[in-house]
């Protein structure tokens, strides 16, 4: 999922000193798009190409256009609540203004640490395969969990990323992509790329059916951008500089992305491209540039690894931060002595990471992120529509208003678009949600007012 949404940690916890506590306003716009880009462009295309491929044929790159365009139609949302509410707690924060019933509010902002176990999850399988195994033959399981594990110290150790360290990690991320549009080139160039390949639907499937089977996956090698709102308190005039910067972000990484899906689909025949989990790596052996395999899978598991610290990070920090507001059992909110990490909502947040990468496979735990996600992108899609009734003193970017009642409706639909099994374990996670809502029901002594902006962490 999003590489930076870990700084939602360290977007909401420090100050400048003055001003009542308000964070330091330190982002500039180019290092807001690097920061964003960063947030889009992590694991997922690395390793779901060949996921969507399965879904939607050799045609994988309309999957790949039509949930960028559902991308885009949210953003929007987005992009009108973050200026005007320039704040750190995101769709928490928007849900909380438009509803003002604490439940949802509460089920907003567990779903979306969910979503953050739930990349974690799949970002770890995707770790332990082919790309791994250019280094070392081990059981995946085993080295699934052994990589969690080490997740879990480095986050009990702590951990705050800085836009600048992200903008490097964003830099090295595109690096292997742009590695790959070379390939094309020379592939194109060359004579030897299969370009009546990328218009072939899966068989038997009507090329909609297809296309909507495929979005759901693509859609979260697109997930991220809704990260970037955590860091509009440390943003430089943010009503001004964030909607160029997201759309800004939104079109680079919809042109690599799309570019990249394209290549793979001419350059490696489908059996193999569907059959590896390491697809982008299937690209590299059989393109005409004779780029080093150990080089390129040193960049994809760099780049999966990131992307799965850091949701670590996030979701152990909204756990922190809703048993801070005790809204879950304050212990969650117990923090290390010395190191001050909140090592109750760690070990919860990893044992239920564990229990995911033991109990489903790639695909699956990133449509359970995915169909998580929508459901949030639907309530958030709803919010801006209710606060267009609740003006402010400063000028902030306007959607039109077709976009939040398109974004709403599509992503509904796509909600009803899973396997039995999406929704088990999604409904899994609303019965934990709704366990922990009893649990503080039942000891009104620790509930008081909710504050969104706590779930930031």
């Amino acid at each position: 999922m999003a590489d930076g949404a870990a700084n939602r940690e360290s977007g909401a916890t420090h100050s400048d000193g003055g001003d009542g506590g308000a964070l330091k306003r330190v982002i500039s716009g180019k290092l807001l798009l690097l920061f964003i880009l960063g947030d889009m462009i992590g694991g997922g295309v690395y390793v779901l190409v060949g996921e969507v491929s399965l879904e939607t044929g050799g045609a994988v790159w309309t999957a790949f256009l039509a949930a960028f365009v559902l991308a885009l139609l949210t953003a929007g949302s987005y992009a009108e609540l973050v200026t005007k509410y320039p704040r750190a707690a995101g769709a928490a924060l928007y849900v909380h203004k438009a509803f003002k019933i604490q439940f949802v509010t509460f089920i907003v902002a567990f779903l979306v640490m969910s979503s953050g176990i739930t990349s974690a999850a799949a970002l770890a399988k995707a770790f332990a395969g082919d790309y791994f195994s250019e280094f070392l033959e081990a059981p995946q399981l085993l080295v699934s969990l052994l990589f969690l594990g080490a997740l879990f110290l480095i986050n009990m150790r702590g951990i705050s990323e800085s836009v600048k360290t992200n903008a490097v990690f964003t830099i090295i991320e595109v690096a292997g992509l742009l590695l790959i549009i070379v390939i094309g080139v020379f592939a194109l160039g060359g004579g030897s790329a299969d370009v009546g390949r990328t218009l072939e639907f899966k068989q038997g499937a009507t090329p909609i059916g297809a296309i909507i089977a495929g979005v759901t996956i693509a859609f979260y090698a697109l997930i991220g951008f809704e990260d970037a709102v955590n860091v509009a308190e440390e943003t430089e005039d943010p009503s001004r500089v964030f909607p160029r910067a997201l759309f800004g972000a939104m079109l680079l990484a919809g042109v690599v992305y799309l570019a990249v899906t394209l290549i793979s689909v001419m350059v490696v025949d489908l059996k193999t491209l569907g059959a590896s989990d390491a697809p982008l790596l299937e690209v590299v052996k059989a393109g005409p540039v004779d780029i080093p395999p150990l080089f390129f899978s040193g960049i994809a598991l760099f780049a999966v690894a990131n992307g799965a610290l850091i949701n670590m990070i996030m979701a152990s920090r909204i756990v922190y931060g809703m048993a801070s507001q005790g809204i879950v059992p304050t212990v969650f909110a117990r923090v290390l002595p010395g190191r001050r990490t909140p090592w109750v909502a760690i070990v919860f947040t990893t044992a239920l990471c564990a229990a995911l990468i033991i109990t489903g496979d790639l695909g699956v735990l990133a449509d359970t992120t995915v169909m998580l996600l929508l459901i949030v992108f639907t309530i958030v899609n709803i919010s801006v529509l209710m606060l267009r009734r609740d003006p402010v003193d400063h000028d902030h970017f306007t959607t039109p208003t077709f976009a939040p009642v398109l974004g709403a409706a599509v992503s509904l639909f796509l909600v009803t678009q899973n396997e039995a099994e999406i929704y088990l374990r999604a409904g899994i996670i609303v019965v934990i949600a709704l366990v922990f809502w009893v649990i503080n029901a039942a000891s009104p002594g620790e509930r008081r007012e909710m504050d969104a902006e706590a779930f930031s962490g």
